[in-house]
């Protein structure tokens, strides 16, 4: 497996999807990722250093983890089938593990939040970055991000039923 960090976030420029792009540490290969709207909002906001008044999902289950004196130790992107990427969640509690299968989404919102280490099976990092997202490599960090915030500003909340995964 291959220790990543979160590189960034986009906005594909066709679909108007974000995108996590997740970097390895020790190299220069990434990984872009098409999630949702509000898995988006939640990386986001725990990049920036946010908070909402209330818990979103993501600082509710590491509430609950704490309370619970449990640890994310990683989180793994393991697969790639029929354009759907799979992960888990391991946990731990004393000498117990526990493997939860989860979204990479969920998984990395989580993992930003209990600074737990994310790692990807190697054959899914895209050697030409490049190729694999054209429009948004061109952009600096500054005019992703601002387009994404600009974006999520924007979105109804009924447009939330429209997202197809």
């Amino acid at each position: 497996m291959v220790e990543v960090k979160v590189w960034g976030l986009a906005l594909d420029d066709k679909s108007k999807v974000p995108v996590v792009i997740l970097q390895e540490v020790q190299g220069k290969r990434r990984l872009p990722i098409w999630i949702g709207p509000s898995e988006a909002n939640a990386i986001a906001m725990e990049m920036e250093g946010k908070k909402f008044q209330r818990p979103l999902t993501h600082d509710l289950l590491a509430a609950i983890l704490h309370g619970l004196k449990a640890i994310v130790s990683r989180v793994e992107i393991t697969d790639l089938r029929d354009n759907t990427f799979f992960a888990r969640i391991l946990i731990e509690r004393g000498p117990e593990v526990l493997a939860v299968d989860a979204r990479p989404s969920d998984s990395v919102a989580l993992a930003l939040r209990m600074h737990a280490p994310i790692f990807v099976e190697p054959r899914l990092m895209a050697e030409d970055f490049e190729a694999a997202l054209p429009e948004q490599a061109a952009k600096s960090e500054e005019e992703k991000a601002e387009e994404l915030r600009r974006w999520i500003e924007e979105l109804n909340p009924k447009d939330f039923g429209k997202f197809q995964m």
